[in-house]
């Protein structure tokens, strides 16, 4: 049986790693939240904590932690590959699985709008924006710098 107690839980908030990737979704979901503001001239405190939209958190998170984990333990060592491969399978689905899913809501929510036009529905519509375009998945990956 393994034995954790609080003071080993205490060293999980002392991990760089961790710690660089809290920073990174703290930025880049405050970016969200910017870009949204740009593009629909209206502040969404939503974008902040939600998924789906410019720029991809999951894309920039498992990236940063692929990165500095290569940065500290090296390119070649296997816990690079093992987060590297995760980033690309994170990726390939924010752009692909989870963007259909977000497609195929916008459909459903449309038929179900003009089926019962008559009729209040109180049930919520289905979340539209859960996945990112492959743009979106792309630029946060491709625009990490190495800090010093």
């Amino acid at each position: 049986m393994i034995n954790i107690n609080i003071i080993d839980l205490s060293l999980i908030f002392k991990n760089k790693i961790i710690i660089i990737a809290l920073i990174t979704w703290i930025l880049n979901q405050s970016l969200k939240l910017i870009v949204f503001y740009i593009t629909e001239k209206k502040w969404d405190i939503r974008r902040f904590i939600g998924a789906g939209g410019m720029p991809s958190t999951h894309s920039a998170l498992s990236i940063c932690v692929a990165t500095t984990i290569g940065l500290k333990e090296g390119w070649d060592s296997p816990l690079f590959a093992l987060a590297i491969v995760i980033a690309f399978i994170i990726m390939a689905d924010a752009a692909g699985v989870r963007r259909e899913t977000g497609e195929q809501a916008k459909v459903l929510n449309k038929i179900i709008l003009e089926f019962f036009r008559e009729i209040k529905l109180k049930d919520k519509r289905l979340k539209e924006l859960v996945g990112h375009t492959p743009f979106e998945v792309i630029v946060v990956a491709t625009h990490i710098e190495r800090a010093e």
